[in-house]
């Protein structure tokens, strides 16, 4: 195998080469300045290789040079709190190599190899271990690191270390293997599993509009598709802040990049609420904005995914936010073009759908090699131009994922967030997680998400009649209707992100507070059949204080004087 070879031709980010024989997927660098890329493509005697650096200066006749592996990242105790670029180069360190703007070529290793942990067996000498079994842990922050024998390791402890070492120093011998706390893994083969299971809990976000009307699943896959200013970025870093996963990987994958730094300023200031220690304290940022090279934004998913999956082998639950699937899709439909290969739909590759799929359905809630379970939960955000979710990522994500969170400018105009549409939202995991619900908060708590649902399709039917003729001409029961879903859409679907109070919502207080707007309908038909009339039951004051009640600190002593305020107030209705 030929490791040293010339640069025939540059087309932006796709370099061809002669005179190597690489495997596809082989890691070469290229150009006297050692640019790192990847081989997509061997025709005859050329390599044609994605590049993940600019390639502005680099002409043919320059170097390449075949590493012979795959790309892969370090996975080792020093991932969490760590900002990564797509392909794992840690920029907090590059940044004090050579300040804010960082030149071409430049490397560092994606995990510290200077600093020390505090290693602690859990296994002992002459114990039999197997591929993926822990053999100690490493306290990182508050997280308790596992260190996994690694996948292609199996026998008895011949000696093992108890003490602070670095991530290549050994700690263990297993056969005739010296074990070390770093393990690289390629970045495209998914780790593996003892089996994969149905998913059956929620993923607790806090949003009510998420958890009681459109809950994803711990394992399952969803989709965020939204036009510009819709949300999504928000939307998703308030699941990183609140959804009650162990671990975080956030991919900023070709976004903007006065938002990615919006998130790199805002998480380490952010406190978990669970521990109150720094969010970033369970965190992995990967930042790969719009204006860094194309390719690396295609490489970026991925390196995210298998952190992810890293983390879920030790028996925790990882949210991963692709912040956006679309980014990563024009990425791969720049590379195809200058690859000349044949265009699908909208110029998109013919394998988009492939590749989609392949990402999305490394989502999995499994038992893993360790023997605990754990899940991966990924939502993507899809950013659809002129947010026309009839283009070719969003249809192909809605074909892969079961859960659909679609987000509305027309709610956007109306002040209403977050932005989703409960009309054209879904989630396939409602039957699964129905048990889960039942026994962790209450009987009635579906009933009570049916009903709104229910509510809430009658109110779209009589809007198109208020529309023609106009709400004083609709029956007294029908006006109801309409008042009990400004309940629905105004107190229980708004939820103001800002606010300290109203951004998290326990699912307690969610069953909560449907409970009492049901109760208000319920109270309101009596009423009527009692002949009061609409005017008097909406002015009830206790109907006002509950709309205040969920920006108050005292929110949940707030709903129980509430309740008791309606069945004192409809009783001096005559209810």
């Amino acid at each position: 195998m030929s490791n040293e070879g010339r640069i025939y031709r540059v087309a932006g980010p796709v370099v061809t080469a002669t005179g190597i024989s690489p495997r596809m997927y082989d890691v070469v660098h290229v150009g006297n300045e050692k640019l790192m890329g990847e081989v997509i493509k061997i025709v005859d005697n050329y390599s044609i290789i994605q590049v993940y650096e600019d390639t502005s200066g680099i002409k043919p006749g320059e170097p390449v040079t075949n590493t012979g592996k795959p790309l892969v990242v370090e996975l080792g105790p020093g991932l969490l709190h760590s900002v990564y670029d797509g392909i794992q180069r840690p920029l907090p360190v590059l940044q004090e190599k050579m300040g804010d703007y960082i030149l071409r070529g430049v490397s560092a290793p994606g995990l510290d190899r200077e600093k020390k942990w505090e290693f602690k067996p859990v296994v002992a000498i002459g114990d039999e271990v197997t591929p993926g079994q822990a053999i100690g842990v490493v306290m990182e922050g508050t997280i308790e690191h596992k260190i996994l024998c690694p996948i292609d390791v199996q026998g008895k402890i011949e000696s093992i270390s108890d003490g602070n070492f670095t991530v290549e120093e050994p700690i263990a011998r297993i056969g005739e293997k010296d074990i070390i706390m770093m393990q690289k893994w390629p970045v495209r083969i998914p780790r593996p599993v003892i089996e994969k299971h149905q998913p059956d809990a929620p993923l607790v976000t806090g949003m009510r509009v998420l958890d009681t009307m459109f809950p994803l699943a711990k394992g399952g896959a969803a989709a965020i598709p939204g036009g510009f200013g819709t949300g999504k970025t928000v939307t998703q870093q308030q699941l990183a802040k609140w959804s009650d996963a162990e671990i975080v990987v956030y991919i900023g994958c070709g976004e903007r990049g006065n938002e990615m730094t919006e998130v790199l300023t805002e998480f380490p200031a952010l406190e978990d609420p669970k521990t109150g220690n720094p969010l970033m304290n369970r965190t992995v940022l990967i930042a790969n904005t719009s204006n860094m090279p194309v390719a690396a934004r295609e490489a970026s998913v991925y390196t995210g995914m298998t952190i992810a999956e890293y983390y879920r082998d030790m028996g925790y639950n990882v949210a991963l936010m692709a912040d956006s699937t679309s980014r990563w899709a024009e990425a791969m439909r720049e590379i195809s073009s200058r690859l000349e290969e044949m265009p699908g739909e909208e110029g998109y590759p013919a394998y988009l759908a492939g590749r989609l799929s392949e990402f999305y359905e490394r989502a999995c809630k499994a038992k893993v090699l360790c023997g605990q379970e754990g899940s991966i939960s990924v939502i993507g955000a899809v950013s659809p131009p002129g947010g026309d979710i009839s283009e070719p990522v969003s249809q192909n994500t809605l074909r892969i994922v079961r859960v659909f969170w679609a987000l509305d400018t027309k709610l956007r105009e109306r002040r209403h967030f977050p932005t989703i549409n409960w009309l054209t939202s879904y989630t396939l995991y409602d039957k699964q997680l129905r048990d889960w619900y039942i026994t962790n908060v209450d009987a009635e708590f579906p009933v009570l998400r049916d009903w709104a649902m229910q509510l809430l399709q009658k109110e779209a039917e009589l809007q198109e009649i208020v529309q023609l003729v106009g709400s004083d001409a609709l029956p007294d029961e029908q006006k109801i209707i309409l008042e009990v879903t400004k309940m629905i859409r105004e107190i229980f679907l708004q939820q103001n992100a800002y606010d300290p109070i109203d951004t998290y919502c326990p699912i307690s207080r969610q069953y909560k507070m449907m409970k009492l707007i049901k109760k208000f309908s319920d109270f309101s038909q009596k009423a009527l059949i009692a002949g009061v009339t609409v005017d008097k039951i909406i002015a009830i004051p206790a109907r006002e204080r509950f709309i205040r009640s969920k920006y108050e600190e005292t929110i949940d002593s707030e709903l129980d004087a509430i309740d008791v305020d309606f069945d004192t107030q409809f009783k001096e209705l005559g209810v």
